[in-house]
């Protein structure tokens, strides 16, 4: 069942792409980091170490049984996986949830736009539904290559504000009693490194599968989950201490991470601002992608990437954080009977690692 295809993409490429898929509005805002990990305060580091593991060994399971099933999109997957009654219930809500996702990203960036840039949201909207479109048009490599080029940008700008944070505001005792009496996402860390895996996991499955179809050397893809794991595990928690030394003046704001670079200058801020706006850009073109897979079925794929843009644009003006409160928490449970899945063929079905 494995891909006959020459090996189409490198460590970097692959390490790179699982984290373009992962990180959106929420990530690089810094508002997921305060809700999963930092108000545990310095447990929350914990939480972070169990999340990065959990992206290495299921993001692996996942490029791996992309190889094996020569998958296109998550189905095979998650079917495989949790079988045919259970996998269609999890390809279910994927699914809504890829699309509900691509139309939260379009939010965020009619929010980023309009808070940051003082434009109607309409446009930041306008602009992102246009060139995630363009985008995916242009076929598993180009969005690959998009979602890729991105993360370093990513990566460079939150250790930069963590470091500058660090240096100018070291953590105090009173910064994380702030965050112990904060209500998180989860009871405890434990299940907030479960619950955050999951749902970030979840929606990276559609990607990530047909990355593994096109890569025969599993050595490729072990040591691009790995690096994709690492990269995201230092992005978690340089972001986990930048909101922590800064937890007293933050804890309430929507964007976190906006009013902290701010501190160090306007021009971190714009350009901090930017480079929230492009991962954005690679969540969104991540879920349409993995959607238009889903649903192109004997459609013309072209015409399912514009409708599919299309209406996430128009639902992207319910606004940015009412999609968000409703989808996240229901997709990480999801995510977690697939996780349950994974380690059932990790024990009764070897072959795929093979």
């Amino acid at each position: 069942m494995k891909s006959k295809k020459a090996p189409s993409f490198g460590i970097l490429t692959i390490a790179s792409a699982y984290i373009g898929t992962v990180v959106g509005a929420g990530f690089a805002s810094g508002q997921e980091v305060l809700q999963f990990f930092t108000v545990f305060g310095l447990a929350g580091i914990w939480g972070v170490a169990v999340s990065t593991f959990l992206f290495f060994i299921i993001g692996y399971a996942v490029l791996m049984l992309g190889r094996y099933l020569s998958a296109e999109s998550h189905v095979p997957v998650v079917r495989f996986t949790n079988g045919r009654i259970l996998g269609t219930a999890i390809d279910f809500i994927i699914t809504i949830f890829l699309f509900g996702g691509l139309s939260a990203m379009i939010a965020g960036a009619g929010a980023i736009a309009s808070e940051q840039f003082s434009v109607p949201s309409v446009f930041g909207t306008l602009v992102m539904a246009i060139i995630t479109l363009l985008t995916v048009v242009t076929g598993k490599k180009g969005v690959v290559s998009a979602i890729s080029l991105v993360v370093p940008f990513l990566i460079v700008s939150v250790l930069f504000i963590a470091v500058t944070s660090l240096l100018t505001n070291p953590i105090l005792e009173r910064e994380i009693r702030t965050a112990e009496q904060l209500k998180g996402a989860t009871p405890n860390w434990l299940m907030s490194a479960f619950n955050y895996a999951s749902y970030n996991i979840v929606i990276s499955i559609g990607v990530l599968a047909p990355i593994g179809s096109e890569t025969k050397d599993k050595k490729k893809l072990f040591f691009g989950a790995l690096l994709g794991a690492l990269g995201l595990g230092i992005g978690i928690i340089a972001i986990y201490l930048c909101i922590l030394t800064n937890i007293i003046q933050v804890q309430t704001l929507e964007v976190p991470m906006i009013e902290i670079a701010s501190k160090i200058s306007s021009i971190v801020k714009i350009l901090f601002a930017l480079v929230m706006f492009a991962e954005v850009y690679t969540t969104a073109v991540g879920n349409l992608y993995a959607f238009s897979q889903r649903v192109s079925l004997k459609l013309p794929k072209t015409a399912v990437i514009g409708g599919v843009a299309f209406f996430a644009f128009l639902a992207a003006q319910l606004g940015f954080s009412n999609m968000v409160k409703y989808l996240y928490p229901a997709v990480g449970y999801g995510g977690m009977l697939f996780f349950l899945g994974i380690i059932y063929v990790f024990i009764a079905k070897r072959d795929f690692m093979k």
